[in-house]
């Protein structure tokens, strides 16, 4: 086997890797390069000099500013919270595709609010544009991972999904280097901050026509009875037709599905919350909640929005300077996500890649803090010479290459992989649910990060990389004993992946139980 070839969970016609579902989910992920570029703009256009000056941030006391700046990037991380709920209303009785047209013009709203806002009329526009642009990222962030995972053949569903997490990489990067762009060739004016914020809107028109064009997920027009519709979208999808074995195996394979869990529970939108009060479903949402906690607990994000505060902690001084080592973060965040996408994620998996990052970022985080405890550098605004010369010693200059390093362990584990195994883990009936409980607890705890980023560095210090550091290595604990793999399994066994135990051995075992169960029926098929 080598690196690029494919776990099949059955025998697969050559003809089912096809352009068009690499389309549909490259066009469905615009919404990850709208998400990717707000989450990381915000961040330095904060301190962009023209920025600052429009809206007077010098006659602010510091602590005033750093609660200022909080409010401005963490009312979105709110607005995205609601909107991720929103989604599991609207995917349910207008589908996947509807939803996400409806979100994008929410987000479109928001961010045509901000292109508004100048000096004289404050920050108002501002944060009212973020907060409609959160609630259009979270009902995006909500249904782009199910309905690629709803259309993706098991083999290379990882991968699909994951060019929802490339989509945020390649928004994150453009979003990380258009300051330092502004910043380097424009004279400091009310243009220059302005840009940034109308960026926004091409990955949003992106998908809006993208949304337009694209199919309707399969699996829920078999949840609403729309059968013909359901096989003709399945057949275009797998370019095969209606009679062709595959197709059939995976519209029996559905609706098996589906009548399985409307025996049990019954079809309609407030049935999937009964299964709540099953065990097992409990687990799958303490799950999908602890894999977002450490996500977060990470520092990703109090990397993505405060990343000026982070670069200055580690002696990295000067609005370019900063700009520059930033947009580097981007830069390298998103050659991972490359590698990650095309090669670590179906051959890997995702237990293994969670693990490692898990490992390998939280030594480097223990090392960052070490040095800033050592060297004793400052991480307040108040703190930061202004005539410094933005170059850092030594020491300095280790500690940045381990924060490179900790984004090379991080970014291919946990950047993107929870998203992924959120995706996957929950059955047909409860997937909108669990998805919506997924996104909206990422929002929450990046709002929580968001919201006490600054204060957290002015407090304590190098004590924020500990904090980190201990979360990351904590994360390797609960992958270990809570985290079975799920690479190559069809969404219809998930459930009885996690009945199995030892979690480390669950995969093989449900591979080979399917491996029978798939020989069974052709020998059936056959008699």
């Amino acid at each position: 086997m080598t690196l690029l070839s494919l776990k099949e969970d059955r025998p697969t016609p050559k003809a089912v890797y096809n352009w068009r579902v690499y389309a549909c989910a490259a066009a469905a992920s615009f919404a990850s390069c709208m998400i990717g570029y707000d989450s990381a703009f915000i961040g330095t256009t904060l301190a962009l000099p023209s920025f600052v000056e429009e809206f007077r941030f010098n006659e602010y006391s510091p602590a005033s500013l750093a609660v200022m700046k909080q409010n401005i990037v963490s009312v979105y991380q709110a607005g995205a919270f609601f909107g991720s709920l929103g989604a599991f209303v609207s995917s349910y009785f207008w589908g996947r595709r509807i939803s996400l047209l409806l979100f994008t013009c929410v987000f479109m709203v928001g961010a045509g609010m901000m292109l508004g806002a100048n000096g004289d009329r404050g920050l108002g526009l501002i944060l009212a544009g973020r907060v409609l642009a959160g609630i259009g990222v979270g009902g995006c962030s909500n249904m782009t991972p199910i309905y690629i995972s709803e259309l993706s053949p098991p083999a290379v569903r990882g991968r699909l999904v994951g060019i929802y997490e490339l989509g945020w990489q390649i928004g994150g990067l453009v979003g990380f280097w258009i300051n330092y762009g502004v910043n380097s060739t424009m004279a400091p004016s009310y243009s220059q901050w302005l840009i940034p914020f109308a960026v926004q809107l091409i990955p949003a028109g992106l998908l809006l026509v993208g949304a337009m064009f694209i199919p309707e997920s399969p699996r829920w027009l078999f949840l609403k009875g729309r059968r013909e519709k359901a096989i003709e979208v399945l057949c275009w999808m797998r370019n095969l037709g209606p009679e062709h074995v595959y197709i059939q195996q995976e519209v029996a394979s559905i609706e098996d599905e589906l009548q399985r869990h409307a025996d049990q529970v019954g079809n309609g939108f407030w049935k999937p919350f009964r299964l709540l009060k099953e065990r097992r479903v409990q687990w799958k949402f303490v799950i999908s909640i602890l894999l977002f906690v450490f996500q977060n607990g990470s520092g990703i994000n109090a990397i993505n929005y405060y990343s000026p505060t982070v670069f200055r902690s580690l002696g990295i001084t000067g609005t370019n300077t900063g700009f520059l080592t930033t947009g580097i973060f981007g830069v390298v965040k998103t050659v991972v996500t490359f590698i990650w996408l095309l090669v670590l994620i179906d051959h890997m998996g995702r237990r293994t890649l969670l693990l490692v990052g898990g490992l390998g970022g939280s030594v480097c985080m223990w090392f960052i803090g070490a040095y800033i405890k050592i060297a004793d550098t400052k991480t307040t605004s108040a703190n930061i010479s202004a005539g410094a010369s933005g170059t850092p010693s030594a020491g300095g200059i280790a500690a940045i290459v381990f924060f490179y390093l900790w984004t090379v362990f991080y970014t291919p584990s946990w950047n993107g992989t929870p998203w992924v195994l959120c995706s996957e883990i929950f059955d047909q009936n409860i997937r909108s649910l669990g998805q919506a409980n997924a996104a909206a607890n990422n929002w929450l705890w990046n709002f929580l990060i968001a919201r006490f980023t600054e204060q957290m560095f002015n407090a304590w210090g190098y004590g924020v990389y500990f904090f980190f550091a201990s979360l990351m290595l904590i994360s390797c604990v609960f992958v270990w004993f809570c985290i079975p793999e799920t690479k190559g399994i069809p969404l219809e066994s998930m459930d009885r992946l996690f009945d199995i135990k030892p979690v480390r051995l669950a995969h093989s075992k449900c591979q080979n139980w399917d491996d029978v169960s798939l020989d069974t029926k052709e020998t059936n098929s056959t008699v």
